[in-house]
């Protein structure tokens, strides 16, 4: 029974440590949750990060987490970036929501699926200070309905995190 336990105790930290080591490299996560699974094209996504390296590479992800009433195919989204100088820039990105079939792209269960978007790789942030985001649904519809939360990541790239 002794036996038994370091081994279960000698797995439990080595998936923890599996675990920290790839959390290491993200320096910023967070999910903008929407009230009844609804967003409205007037109420935007915020994030705000600091960075401090401006000679680091970065990439950037965003999360969907839909329900399968979700209506459309696909989703755009207007990522608005406030640097720490106050200039503005603004991307558009589509991202596919099922396949051609009809099939529910990203993982999950049941009525529930989150879609892992790729938005930005191998890129710098060239201020150091706060940056602000803002990601806005662009679809026609005012209101999205089946959308739970909207979340977005920033982590340093493979190469440059050693």
């Amino acid at each position: 029974m002794k036996g038994n336990n370091n081994k279960l105790l000698a797995t439990v930290f080595i998936l923890a440590v599996m675990a920290t080591a790839c959390q290491r490299n993200v320096r910023y996560s967070e999910n903008y949750r929407l009230e009844e699974g609804k967003w409205s094209m007037y109420d935007p996504a915020k994030y705000a990060c600091t960075i401090d390296d401006t000679l680091k590479t970065y990439n950037i992800g965003l999360s969907l987490r839909t329900s399968t009433d979700y209506p459309y195919r696909n989703i755009y989204l207007f990522v608005v970036t406030t640097f720490p100088s106050g200039t503005v820039t603004t991307d558009t990105l589509q991202a596919m929501v099922t396949d051609e079939k009809g099939r529910w792209l990203g993982r999950g269960a049941g009525d529930i699926r989150e879609l892992t978007i790729p938005f930005k790789s191998n890129v710098y942030f060239p201020e150091k200070g706060e940056y602000h985001f803002r990601v806005i649904q662009g679809m026609r519809d005012t209101i999205l309905k089946g959308v739970y939360d909207v979340g977005m990541k920033i982590s340093l790239r493979e190469e440059t995190a050693k």
